[in-house]
């Protein structure tokens, strides 16, 4: 049997020089500086995944109870009606958007005024209402998203930190005991690479996380948009079918589509 060369490293050399090269080893045997950069990344990753969690069932609910509402909206039913179920005490964005734009409708009613210029305004209030709605909750969605966009950008160079200064430590251990043995370099290396890793592991998720929610978010966004000018161009015939007086009851039911 061939023998290996004398000075040789084998794992038996690295047990007797006492390196645990296990994960949980390397975190041990880390520089405080690199424990603190291995630690927050891992919380970044476990806030990370936590936050896409709740992105995924926010998302798949309000798309839900959009389509819901907007079977509401078509059906030939009362818009009053739908605005005291669904409107006054809104759940989800779209009952929002819509909320807004009727509780504007119904203040500019109640003050009376007449005219062409008069319905024209509650048309152009309810529509600016319903815009600023759509912004509100739009905000509201987006939470967080920059934090996953900065983990994403900045984890992998949080890791290069821990990575460059578990290297220097190596290098200051080689110089210290004027030793160039593996056995000597290879924790405070290893150390180092698990730090990128860790940064990898956090930043990774995130970058891809971000891409599908930001496409997700902008869909919907979208969609709140499209209802907004529906239910305006429903404010705009109301104003243009009325030019004598403002409903007092508020906008008709749009007829199904």
């Amino acid at each position: 049997m061939r023998r290996p060369p004398v000075g040789g490293v084998t794992a038996q050399n690295l047990a007797a020089a006492g390196h645990d090269l296990s994960l949980w080893g390397l975190f041990l045997q880390a520089d405080w500086v690199v424990k603190s950069v291995m630690i927050g990344l891992l919380i970044a990753s476990v806030w990370v995944w936590a936050i896409v969690f709740e992105k995924w069932n926010t998302m798949r609910r309000v798309n839900r109870a959009a389509d819901v509402f907007e079977d509401k909206f078509w059906s030939g039913g009362s818009l009053e009606d739908l605005y005291r179920t669904d409107g006054e005490r809104p759940t989800h964005p779209m009952a929002a958007v819509f909320g807004a734009g009727m509780r504007e409708w119904q203040r500019s009613a109640e003050t009376g005024a007449t005219g062409v210029l008069a319905l024209t305004g509650m048309k152009e209030r309810s529509e600016r209402a319903m815009n600023v709605a759509v912004g509100r909750e739009m905000d509201g969605l987006e939470k967080w998203m920059t934090f996953l966009a900065s983990v994403g950008s900045v984890g992998p160079f949080i890791g290069l930190f821990g990575t460059v200064w578990g290297i220097m430590n190596s290098f200051s251990a080689i110089a210290g005991m004027n030793n160039t043995n593996l056995a000597v370099v290879a924790p405070g290396i290893a150390e180092a690479l698990f730090a990128t890793a860790i940064g990898l592991v956090a930043a990774i998720p995130a970058v891809l996380a971000y891409n599908k929610i930001n496409v997700d978010l902008s869909r919907f966004s979208g969609r709140l948009e499209a209802f907004s000018s529906e239910f305006g161009a429903i404010l705009s015939r109301q104003a243009d079918e009325a030019p004598a007086a403002a409903p007092a009851s508020g906008p008709r039911q749009p007829a199904q589509v």
